[in-house]
């Protein structure tokens, strides 16, 4: 599906919910899929990266149910069982690392495959790690498919190179079923769902600064909400920012620290941003942010804020386009491992659009204050996030855009465009 896009003269006013976090929603159908007994997820994210997750393990031995659209019922005994078909992740990186680190310590075998995209994204990350622990993981070149062969696996004091909640998610999942601790150090902060779910679950978990420790442990039946997803409001956050005249409330938002780099990014902007109602639900914390448009100001983006704001570079790239002065965004070179080099493809689109952005190898820099032309084709690398940077991207533009493949954008957010259509009503 390709879209048209329109600057909008109007400004962007109201309120809105955005989808529910699916980095949570990956974690609960995984950890719940694990206890024995019944379970429910409210306001579960039904992204198709989501569905990928629950299809796998409904392979795998587990039983679920829809209620009311909202909420989704696990019902488990606790253990997994082999499945005679090969286990399909689709677009999801997410889902392929950290079920790696569950069916490894199994004792049965399988085989995880995924779509072109993900069949392109590198494995060597957990593999290496994994078989430290004695697992048995067969790939195509660190690729996949990936054929995971049950083993007994072992803790190990694994220090990273790289600052991955994938690759930290799925060591600590492993240790769930080896034997002694697991024990794993990050360089930086990378998010921390996986440890706060963990211990709501009531794992042998315990984390000290970039260390987390985990034993073998049981986990309870329990219900999970979900807050809304701070990714998935990046791009109204950004909208607010830099579409004049607009005023903006996004209710439900998960503010997990390690997730809101582009919230500490913004007010160094200058941006109007305010944080409204904090509270906690299921161990992670939530409020409601509150965005009007701003003069920015240009800032410089590197080294340990980089995880926390991972995700939402690409809209930062397309803010700092409308920001006085030089931005430089670097020590993001894992960008390029991403559903799509994003490194690359935010730069090349982006000066499609008149943007002063030049590429680096671990990031860009972004000469400010720039009107964007428009009047040209967009392409999304079947990258969801890109898709969805260039149509803020979009917004702002002299003239319309043309976006090719904007169906990308359901895999993390369905009903993308009819959510800003609201807002302009």
């Amino acid at each position: 599906m390709d879209i048209k896009v329109n600057k909008n003269n109007n400004g962007f006013t109201g309120e809105i919910e955005i989808p529910s976090d699916k980095s949570i929603t990956h974690r609960a159908i995984m950890l719940l899929s694990l206890a024995k007994g019944k379970s429910v997820i409210n306001n579960f994210s039904k992204c198709a990266d989501c569905f990928s997750t629950l299809k796998l393990f409904a392979q795998i031995g587990i039983e679920y149910e829809i209620l009311n659209d909202t909420s989704l019922k696990i019902i488990s005994s606790g253990k997994l069982k082999k499945s005679d078909k090969e286990l399909y992740c689709g677009n999801s990186g997410t889902t392929m690392r950290l079920v790696s680190g569950i069916l490894s310590g199994q004792n049965f075998d399988s085989i995880l495959t995924g779509d072109e995209s993900l069949s392109k994204r590198p494995m060597k990350r957990i593999i290496e790690p994994l078989s430290m622990m004695g697992a048995n993981i067969e790939s195509n070149n660190f690729k996949s498919p990936l054929k995971i062969n049950g083993s007994h696996l072992c803790g190990i004091n694994y220090v990273s190179n790289i600052s991955s909640a994938q690759v930290k998610s799925c060591l600590l999942l492993a240790g769930l079923h080896a034997d002694g601790e697991t024990v794993y150090t990050e360089p930086y902060l990378s998010r921390n769902h996986s440890e706060l779910m963990l211990k709501y679950l009531g794992a042998d978990i315990e984390t000290d600064n970039l260390t987390t420790k985990i034993k073998s442990s049981v986990i309870e039946p329990k219900n999970i909400s979900v807050c809304g997803d701070i990714s998935s409001a990046a791009f109204f956050i950004a909208a607010g920012l830099i579409v004049p005249n607009s005023r903006i409330i996004i209710k439900n938002v998960g503010l997990n620290y390690t997730r809101t780099g582009i919230i500490d990014v913004i007010r160094q902007m200058g941006g109007n941003i305010e944080i409204l109602d904090k509270r906690i639900v299921s161990n992670e914390e939530v409020g409601d942010i509150l965005v009007e448009y701003s003069q920015l100001k240009a800032c410089e983006i590197s080294g340990e804020i980089i995880p926390r704001l991972i995700d939402e570079i690409p809209i930062i790239a397309v803010l700092a386009t409308q920001a006085e002065g030089t931005t430089i965004i670097k020590d993001a070179q894992d960008l390029r491992n991403k559903e799509s080099d994003r490194i690359k493809a935010i730069v090349t689109e982006l000066q499609k659009l008149g943007a002063d952005i030049i590429e680096m190898e671990d990031g860009f820099t972004i000469n400010g204050k720039c009107r964007l032309i428009g009047n040209c084709e967009l392409q999304t690398y079947c990258d969801h996030r890109l898709a969805m940077s260039l149509y803020v991207a979009g917004l702002i533009s002299k003239e319309s855009v043309l976006i090719k493949d904007f169906h990308w954008v359901n895999i993390s957010f369905p009903g993308f465009t009819r959510a800003f259509a609201g807002l302009s009503a």
